[in-house]
Protein backbone atom coordinates (compact mmCIF):
# COMPACT_ATOMS: atom_id res chain seq x y z
CA UNK A 1 0.00 0.00 0.00
CA UNK A 2 2.75 2.33 0.88
CA UNK A 3 4.57 1.42 -2.32
CA UNK A 4 1.53 2.34 -4.35
CA UNK A 5 1.21 5.73 -2.68
CA UNK A 6 4.85 6.32 -3.36
CA UNK A 7 4.45 5.53 -7.03
CA UNK A 8 1.50 7.93 -7.28
CA UNK A 9 3.51 10.74 -5.72
CA UNK A 10 6.31 10.09 -8.16
CA UNK A 11 3.90 10.35 -11.08
CA UNK A 12 2.54 13.61 -9.72
CA UNK A 13 6.00 15.11 -9.46
CA UNK A 14 6.85 14.04 -12.97
CA UNK A 15 3.68 15.69 -14.29
CA UNK A 16 4.47 18.89 -12.42
CA UNK A 17 7.95 18.95 -13.88
CA UNK A 18 6.59 18.38 -17.39
CA UNK A 19 4.09 21.21 -16.95
CA UNK A 20 6.77 23.58 -15.67
CA UNK A 21 9.06 22.69 -18.58
CA UNK A 22 6.16 23.20 -21.00
CA UNK A 23 5.36 26.60 -19.53
CA UNK A 24 8.99 27.70 -19.63
CA UNK A 25 9.32 26.53 -23.23
CA UNK A 26 6.13 28.27 -24.29
CA UNK A 27 7.21 31.52 -22.54
CA UNK A 28 10.54 31.38 -24.22
CA UNK A 29 8.98 30.73 -27.60
CA UNK A 30 6.51 33.56 -27.06
CA UNK A 31 9.31 35.95 -26.09
CA UNK A 32 11.30 34.92 -29.14
CA UNK A 33 8.26 35.64 -31.35
CA UNK A 34 7.81 39.03 -29.73
CA UNK A 35 11.49 39.85 -30.16
CA UNK A 36 11.27 38.85 -33.80
CA UNK A 37 8.25 41.11 -34.27
CA UNK A 38 10.08 44.03 -32.60
CA UNK A 39 13.04 43.50 -34.89
CA UNK A 40 10.78 43.40 -37.93
CA UNK A 41 8.97 46.55 -36.79
CA UNK A 42 12.26 48.33 -36.12
CA UNK A 43 13.52 47.33 -39.54
CA UNK A 44 10.39 48.81 -41.06
CA UNK A 45 10.45 52.01 -38.95
CA UNK A 46 14.16 52.75 -39.27
CA UNK A 47 14.04 53.96 -42.91
CA UNK A 48 11.08 56.20 -42.10
CA UNK A 49 12.86 57.69 -39.08
CA UNK A 50 15.99 58.22 -41.10
CA UNK A 51 13.95 59.94 -43.81
CA UNK A 52 12.28 62.24 -41.22
CA UNK A 53 15.62 63.04 -39.66
CA UNK A 54 17.07 63.93 -43.04
CA UNK A 55 14.04 66.15 -43.73
CA UNK A 56 14.48 67.97 -40.42
CA UNK A 57 18.19 68.59 -40.84
CA UNK A 58 17.76 71.69 -43.11
CA UNK A 59 15.25 73.13 -40.62
CA UNK A 60 17.65 72.54 -37.77
CA UNK A 61 20.45 74.15 -39.76
CA UNK A 62 18.17 77.15 -40.52
CA UNK A 63 17.31 77.51 -36.83
CA UNK A 64 20.98 77.42 -35.94
CA UNK A 65 21.76 79.96 -38.67
CA UNK A 66 18.93 82.25 -37.49
CA UNK A 67 20.15 81.96 -33.92
CA UNK A 68 23.68 82.77 -35.01
CA UNK A 69 22.44 85.71 -37.16
CA UNK A 70 20.38 87.04 -34.24
CA UNK A 71 23.44 86.90 -32.00
CA UNK A 72 25.45 88.75 -34.67
CA UNK A 73 22.75 91.45 -35.05
CA UNK A 74 22.45 91.95 -31.28
CA UNK A 75 26.22 92.06 -30.92
CA UNK A 76 26.49 94.60 -33.75
CA UNK A 77 23.77 96.81 -32.22
CA UNK A 78 25.46 96.73 -28.83
CA UNK A 79 28.77 97.68 -30.46
CA UNK A 80 27.17 100.52 -32.46
CA UNK A 81 25.37 101.91 -29.39
CA UNK A 82 28.57 101.75 -27.38
CA UNK A 83 30.58 103.51 -30.08
CA UNK A 84 27.88 106.20 -30.51
CA UNK A 85 27.71 106.79 -26.76
CA UNK A 86 31.47 107.15 -26.50
CA UNK A 87 31.50 109.43 -29.55
CA UNK A 88 28.68 111.61 -28.15
CA UNK A 89 30.44 111.90 -24.81
CA UNK A 90 33.70 112.79 -26.51
CA UNK A 91 31.96 115.33 -28.74
CA UNK A 92 30.25 116.94 -25.75
CA UNK A 93 33.56 117.25 -23.92
CA UNK A 94 35.27 118.62 -27.04
CA UNK A 95 32.48 121.15 -27.68
CA UNK A 96 32.47 122.30 -24.07
CA UNK A 97 36.18 123.00 -24.07
CA UNK A 98 36.07 124.62 -27.51
CA UNK A 99 33.37 127.19 -26.81
CA UNK A 100 30.36 125.29 -28.16
CA UNK A 101 28.04 124.48 -25.29
CA UNK A 102 25.97 121.46 -26.30
CA UNK A 103 24.32 120.43 -23.05
CA UNK A 104 21.75 117.65 -23.44
CA UNK A 105 18.57 117.51 -21.39
CA UNK A 106 17.02 120.41 -19.50
CA UNK A 107 19.74 122.91 -18.58
CA UNK A 108 17.41 124.62 -16.11
CA UNK A 109 18.05 121.87 -13.55
CA UNK A 110 21.78 122.65 -13.47
CA UNK A 111 23.29 124.64 -10.60
CA UNK A 112 26.47 126.68 -10.30
CA UNK A 113 29.39 125.22 -8.40
CA UNK A 114 32.57 126.86 -7.20
CA UNK A 115 34.24 128.50 -10.19
CA UNK A 116 31.51 127.52 -12.65
CA UNK A 117 30.05 131.04 -12.94
CA UNK A 118 33.37 132.17 -14.35
CA UNK A 119 33.52 129.18 -16.69
CA UNK A 120 30.01 129.73 -18.03
CA UNK A 121 30.55 133.49 -18.41
CA UNK A 122 33.77 132.90 -20.32
CA UNK A 123 32.05 130.43 -22.64
CA UNK A 124 29.04 132.66 -23.38
CA UNK A 125 30.68 136.13 -23.45
CA UNK A 126 32.40 135.81 -26.87
CA UNK A 127 28.91 135.68 -28.46
CA UNK A 128 27.58 138.66 -26.46
CA UNK A 129 28.05 141.96 -28.32
CA UNK A 130 27.72 145.67 -27.66
CA UNK A 131 25.35 147.48 -30.00
CA UNK A 132 26.05 151.12 -30.81
CA UNK A 133 23.45 153.28 -32.54
CA UNK A 134 23.28 156.78 -33.96
CA UNK A 135 19.99 158.59 -34.38
CA UNK A 136 19.28 161.99 -35.92
CA UNK A 137 17.13 164.14 -33.67
CA UNK A 138 15.59 167.56 -34.11
CA UNK A 139 15.87 170.34 -31.54
CA UNK A 140 13.24 172.85 -30.42
CA UNK A 141 14.42 175.41 -32.97
CA UNK A 142 14.57 173.03 -35.93
CA UNK A 143 18.24 172.22 -35.70
CA UNK A 144 19.28 168.57 -36.05
CA UNK A 145 21.89 166.61 -34.19
CA UNK A 146 23.07 163.05 -33.79
CA UNK A 147 22.39 161.12 -30.60
CA UNK A 148 24.42 158.05 -29.72
CA UNK A 149 23.27 155.15 -27.56
CA UNK A 150 24.43 151.68 -26.63
CA UNK A 151 22.88 148.38 -25.72
CA UNK A 152 23.61 144.67 -25.83
CA UNK A 153 22.86 141.78 -28.18
CA UNK A 154 23.74 138.13 -28.70
CA UNK A 155 24.87 136.28 -31.81
CA UNK A 156 22.59 133.33 -32.60
CA UNK A 157 24.07 132.10 -35.91
CA UNK A 158 27.66 131.88 -37.07
CA UNK A 159 26.84 133.95 -40.18
CA UNK A 160 25.86 136.97 -38.11
CA UNK A 161 22.22 136.98 -36.98
CA UNK A 162 21.85 138.89 -33.71
CA UNK A 163 18.96 139.24 -31.23
CA UNK A 164 18.49 142.40 -29.16
CA UNK A 165 15.72 144.61 -27.79
CA UNK A 166 13.59 146.60 -30.18
CA UNK A 167 14.01 149.76 -28.11
CA UNK A 168 17.82 149.49 -28.46
CA UNK A 169 17.72 150.05 -32.24
CA UNK A 170 14.37 151.79 -32.70
CA UNK A 171 14.61 154.81 -35.06
CA UNK A 172 18.38 154.31 -35.42
CA UNK A 173 19.96 155.63 -38.60
CA UNK A 174 23.03 153.46 -38.20
CA UNK A 175 23.92 150.42 -36.14
CA UNK A 176 27.29 148.86 -35.42
CA UNK A 177 28.25 145.77 -33.45
CA UNK A 178 31.31 145.45 -31.23
CA UNK A 179 32.57 141.96 -30.39
CA UNK A 180 33.93 140.90 -27.02
CA UNK A 181 37.49 141.09 -28.41
CA UNK A 182 36.96 144.66 -29.63
CA UNK A 183 36.33 143.87 -33.31
CA UNK A 184 33.71 146.26 -34.68
CA UNK A 185 31.32 145.66 -37.57
CA UNK A 186 29.62 148.66 -39.13
CA UNK A 187 27.68 146.84 -41.86
CA UNK A 188 24.69 145.86 -39.78
CA UNK A 189 21.09 145.59 -41.01
CA UNK A 190 17.93 145.73 -38.92
CA UNK A 191 16.17 142.73 -40.47
CA UNK A 192 12.92 143.09 -38.55
CA UNK A 193 11.17 143.65 -35.25
CA UNK A 194 8.55 141.71 -33.33
CA UNK A 195 5.09 143.24 -33.49
CA UNK A 196 4.12 142.10 -30.00
CA UNK A 197 7.44 141.87 -28.15
CA UNK A 198 10.41 144.12 -27.43
CA UNK A 199 12.67 142.15 -29.76
CA UNK A 200 14.67 143.11 -32.86
CA UNK A 201 16.62 140.91 -35.26
CA UNK A 202 19.87 142.19 -36.79
CA UNK A 203 22.25 140.80 -39.43
CA UNK A 204 25.97 141.49 -39.55
CA UNK A 205 26.84 141.41 -43.25
CA UNK A 206 29.66 139.45 -44.87
CA UNK A 207 30.77 137.42 -41.84
CA UNK A 208 31.17 133.74 -41.00
CA UNK A 209 32.37 131.48 -38.19
CA UNK A 210 31.26 133.84 -35.45
CA UNK A 211 30.78 132.48 -31.91
CA UNK A 212 27.14 131.82 -30.98
CA UNK A 213 25.05 131.41 -27.85
CA UNK A 214 22.96 128.31 -27.19
CA UNK A 215 19.24 128.96 -26.77
CA UNK A 216 17.64 127.09 -23.88
CA UNK A 217 14.05 126.33 -22.87
CA UNK A 218 12.30 129.10 -20.95
CA UNK A 219 9.15 126.98 -20.51
CA UNK A 220 10.80 125.00 -17.71
CA UNK A 221 12.35 127.93 -15.81
CA UNK A 222 11.63 127.72 -12.07
CA UNK A 223 11.63 130.26 -9.26
CA UNK A 224 14.86 130.08 -7.27
CA UNK A 225 16.88 128.85 -10.24
CA UNK A 226 20.40 130.30 -10.48
CA UNK A 227 21.18 132.62 -13.41
CA UNK A 228 23.70 135.18 -14.64
CA UNK A 229 23.13 138.30 -16.73
CA UNK A 230 25.72 139.50 -19.24
CA UNK A 231 25.68 142.92 -20.89
CA UNK A 232 27.17 146.28 -21.73
CA UNK A 233 26.56 147.83 -18.31
CA UNK A 234 25.81 151.58 -18.40
CA UNK A 235 26.70 151.54 -22.08
CA UNK A 236 30.43 151.54 -21.36
CA UNK A 237 31.40 148.44 -19.35
CA UNK A 238 31.30 145.75 -22.02
CA UNK A 239 30.17 142.25 -21.04
CA UNK A 240 29.74 142.85 -17.33
CA UNK A 241 28.50 139.75 -15.49
CA UNK A 242 26.07 139.71 -12.56
CA UNK A 243 24.67 136.69 -10.75
CA UNK A 244 21.39 135.98 -9.01
CA UNK A 245 18.29 133.81 -9.12
CA UNK A 246 14.95 133.74 -10.90
CA UNK A 247 12.69 135.64 -8.51
CA UNK A 248 9.44 135.12 -10.38
CA UNK A 249 7.89 134.14 -13.71
CA UNK A 250 4.90 135.41 -15.68
CA UNK A 251 5.35 139.00 -14.53
CA UNK A 252 3.55 141.95 -16.16
CA UNK A 253 5.26 145.35 -16.06
CA UNK A 254 4.81 148.85 -17.48
CA UNK A 255 8.14 149.80 -19.07
CA UNK A 256 9.22 153.26 -20.18
CA UNK A 257 12.13 154.60 -22.19
CA UNK A 258 15.03 156.41 -20.52
CA UNK A 259 13.29 159.79 -20.99
CA UNK A 260 9.99 158.49 -19.57
CA UNK A 261 8.34 159.80 -22.74
CA UNK A 262 6.64 156.52 -23.72
CA UNK A 263 5.34 153.48 -21.90
CA UNK A 264 4.65 149.91 -22.92
CA UNK A 265 2.98 147.06 -21.03
CA UNK A 266 5.12 143.92 -21.12
CA UNK A 267 3.67 140.61 -20.01
CA UNK A 268 5.00 137.16 -19.18
CA UNK A 269 8.45 138.32 -18.12
CA UNK A 270 11.06 136.48 -16.06
CA UNK A 271 11.93 138.43 -12.89
CA UNK A 272 15.49 138.23 -11.56
CA UNK A 273 17.61 139.84 -8.89
CA UNK A 274 20.72 139.59 -11.09
CA UNK A 275 21.51 143.26 -11.72
CA UNK A 276 20.39 144.50 -15.14
CA UNK A 277 21.80 147.99 -15.59
CA UNK A 278 21.22 150.57 -18.30
CA UNK A 279 22.98 149.28 -21.39
CA UNK A 280 22.31 145.62 -20.54
CA UNK A 281 19.10 145.65 -22.58
CA UNK A 282 19.16 142.92 -25.21
CA UNK A 283 21.76 140.83 -23.41
CA UNK A 284 21.31 137.22 -22.32
CA UNK A 285 19.95 135.84 -19.07
CA UNK A 286 21.84 132.54 -18.78
CA UNK A 287 21.22 129.38 -16.75
CA UNK A 288 23.93 127.32 -15.04
CA UNK A 289 24.25 125.09 -18.11
CA UNK A 290 25.31 128.09 -20.23
CA UNK A 291 21.99 128.28 -22.10
CA UNK A 292 20.16 131.54 -22.81
CA UNK A 293 16.72 131.47 -21.18
CA UNK A 294 15.81 135.14 -21.52
CA UNK A 295 16.56 138.49 -23.16
CA UNK A 296 17.22 141.17 -20.55
CA UNK A 297 14.82 144.00 -21.27
CA UNK A 298 13.87 146.17 -18.28
CA UNK A 299 14.87 147.16 -14.77
CA UNK A 300 12.89 148.58 -11.89
CA UNK A 301 14.78 151.71 -10.88
CA UNK A 302 16.32 151.75 -7.43
CA UNK A 303 15.36 148.29 -6.18
CA UNK A 304 17.54 145.92 -8.21
CA UNK A 305 14.73 144.01 -9.89
CA UNK A 306 15.28 143.07 -13.53
CA UNK A 307 13.03 141.51 -16.16
CA UNK A 308 13.75 139.33 -19.18
CA UNK A 309 11.74 138.14 -22.20
CA UNK A 310 11.40 134.31 -22.24
CA UNK A 311 13.66 133.04 -25.03
CA UNK A 312 11.20 130.40 -26.25
CA UNK A 313 8.78 133.15 -27.27
CA UNK A 314 11.16 134.41 -29.99
CA UNK A 315 12.21 131.09 -31.49
CA UNK A 316 9.42 130.90 -34.06
CA UNK A 317 10.12 134.31 -35.62
CA UNK A 318 13.88 133.73 -35.49
CA UNK A 319 13.46 130.43 -37.34
CA UNK A 320 11.29 132.10 -39.98
CA UNK A 321 13.90 134.81 -40.58
CA UNK A 322 16.87 132.45 -40.74
CA UNK A 323 15.30 129.63 -42.76
CA UNK A 324 12.78 131.46 -44.95
CA UNK A 325 14.01 135.03 -44.96
CA UNK A 326 10.55 136.16 -43.84
CA UNK A 327 9.94 138.57 -40.96
CA UNK A 328 6.75 136.91 -39.80
CA UNK A 329 5.25 136.20 -36.40
CA UNK A 330 2.64 133.47 -36.15
CA UNK A 331 -0.75 134.30 -34.69
CA UNK A 332 -4.03 132.61 -33.89
CA UNK A 333 -6.51 135.49 -33.83
CA UNK A 334 -8.14 135.78 -30.41
CA UNK A 335 -8.49 138.34 -27.62
CA UNK A 336 -8.05 136.79 -24.21
CA UNK A 337 -7.66 137.42 -20.51
CA UNK A 338 -4.63 135.81 -18.92
CA UNK A 339 -6.04 133.97 -15.93
CA UNK A 340 -4.49 133.97 -12.48
CA UNK A 341 -6.16 132.45 -9.41
CA UNK A 342 -7.47 135.90 -8.37
CA UNK A 343 -8.74 136.80 -11.85
CA UNK A 344 -10.36 133.40 -12.28
CA UNK A 345 -12.10 133.75 -8.91
CA UNK A 346 -13.43 137.19 -9.81
CA UNK A 347 -14.83 135.78 -13.07
CA UNK A 348 -16.25 132.76 -11.21
CA UNK A 349 -14.23 130.34 -13.33
CA UNK A 350 -13.30 126.95 -11.94
CA UNK A 351 -9.66 127.10 -13.08
CA UNK A 352 -6.49 128.73 -11.77
CA UNK A 353 -4.66 129.38 -15.06
CA UNK A 354 -5.34 129.62 -18.78
CA UNK A 355 -6.33 131.98 -21.58
CA UNK A 356 -9.98 133.01 -21.25
CA UNK A 357 -11.32 133.94 -24.68
CA UNK A 358 -13.14 137.17 -23.98
CA UNK A 359 -13.56 140.74 -25.28
CA UNK A 360 -15.20 143.89 -23.94
CA UNK A 361 -16.78 144.59 -27.32
CA UNK A 362 -17.86 142.14 -30.00
CA UNK A 363 -16.52 138.66 -30.47
CA UNK A 364 -13.13 137.80 -29.01
CA UNK A 365 -12.42 135.57 -32.01
CA UNK A 366 -11.18 137.51 -35.06
CA UNK A 367 -13.28 136.74 -38.12
CA UNK A 368 -11.63 134.42 -40.66
CA UNK A 369 -8.60 134.00 -38.37
CA UNK A 370 -6.92 130.63 -37.66
CA UNK A 371 -8.87 130.43 -34.40
CA UNK A 372 -12.15 131.13 -36.22
CA UNK A 373 -11.38 128.45 -38.82
CA UNK A 374 -10.58 125.95 -36.07
CA UNK A 375 -13.85 126.59 -34.24
CA UNK A 376 -12.56 128.46 -31.19
CA UNK A 377 -15.46 130.18 -29.41
CA UNK A 378 -15.98 133.02 -26.95
CA UNK A 379 -15.66 131.90 -23.32
CA UNK A 380 -13.44 128.95 -24.23
CA UNK A 381 -10.55 128.57 -21.77
CA UNK A 382 -7.33 127.41 -23.44
CA UNK A 383 -5.17 125.59 -20.88
CA UNK A 384 -2.43 123.95 -22.97
CA UNK A 385 -0.50 124.47 -26.22
CA UNK A 386 1.02 121.24 -27.52
CA UNK A 387 1.07 119.91 -23.97
CA UNK A 388 2.73 123.00 -22.42
CA UNK A 389 0.53 124.37 -19.65
CA UNK A 390 -0.49 128.01 -19.91
CA UNK A 391 0.61 129.67 -16.68
CA UNK A 392 3.60 127.63 -15.53
CA UNK A 393 5.13 127.45 -19.03
CA UNK A 394 4.08 130.92 -20.20
CA UNK A 395 1.16 132.89 -21.58
CA UNK A 396 -0.73 131.89 -24.71
CA UNK A 397 1.16 134.54 -26.70
CA UNK A 398 4.58 133.39 -25.49
CA UNK A 399 3.86 129.73 -26.17
CA UNK A 400 2.60 130.48 -29.69
CA UNK A 401 5.75 132.55 -30.29
CA UNK A 402 7.77 129.34 -30.40
CA UNK A 403 6.08 128.28 -33.66
CA UNK A 404 6.30 129.53 -37.22
CA UNK A 405 3.66 130.46 -39.78
CA UNK A 406 2.11 127.27 -41.15
CA UNK A 407 2.73 125.18 -38.04
CA UNK A 408 -0.26 123.30 -36.62
CA UNK A 409 -0.60 123.27 -32.84
CA UNK A 410 -2.91 121.24 -30.63
CA UNK A 411 -4.81 123.27 -28.05
CA UNK A 412 -6.39 121.77 -24.95
CA UNK A 413 -9.38 123.84 -23.89
CA UNK A 414 -12.34 123.84 -21.54
CA UNK A 415 -15.75 124.42 -23.08
CA UNK A 416 -18.92 124.19 -20.99
CA UNK A 417 -16.96 122.39 -18.31
CA UNK A 418 -15.65 119.70 -20.65
CA UNK A 419 -12.09 119.29 -21.91
CA UNK A 420 -11.59 119.24 -25.69
CA UNK A 421 -8.71 119.12 -28.17
CA UNK A 422 -8.58 121.53 -31.11
CA UNK A 423 -5.94 121.77 -33.83
CA UNK A 424 -5.09 125.23 -35.19
CA UNK A 425 -2.88 126.05 -38.18
CA UNK A 426 -1.10 129.34 -37.47
CA UNK A 427 -0.94 132.22 -39.94
CA UNK A 428 1.14 135.39 -40.24
CA UNK A 429 0.38 138.18 -37.80
CA UNK A 430 -1.41 141.03 -39.63
CA UNK A 431 1.15 143.83 -39.97
CA UNK A 432 -1.51 146.49 -39.53
CA UNK A 433 -1.82 145.58 -35.85
CA UNK A 434 0.36 147.52 -33.41
CA UNK A 435 2.73 145.94 -30.93
CA UNK A 436 0.30 146.72 -28.11
CA UNK A 437 -2.51 144.68 -29.64
CA UNK A 438 -4.03 141.94 -27.50
CA UNK A 439 -4.71 139.66 -30.45
CA UNK A 440 -2.68 136.48 -30.25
Amino acid sequence: MKDKEKDNKGEIKEKEVEEIVKEVTEDKAEKEVKEEKKVEKAEKVEPVVKEKVEQKKPEARAVRRNSENFKIVVGTLVAVITVCSVFALGLSIYNFYNGKLTISGDGNVATFTEGSISEVANKVSPAVVSIKTETRVSGYFGQSSTASAAGTGMIVTSDGYVITNKHVVEDANSVSVVMDDGTEYSKVEIVGTDLVNDVAYLKIKDVSDLPTVKLGNSKTVTVGQQVIAIGNALGQYQNSVTAGIVSGIGRTIAASDSNYSSYEVLSDKIQTDASINAGNSGGPLVNAAGEVIGINTAVSSGNGIGFAIPISSVKGMLKSIIENGKVERSYMGVNYINLTPDVAKSLELDVSAGAYISSDSGSAVVADSPADKAGIKDEDIIIEVNGAKIGSAGTLSSLLGEYTVGDTVELTLLRDGKQEKVRVTLEAYPKTNSSSSKKK
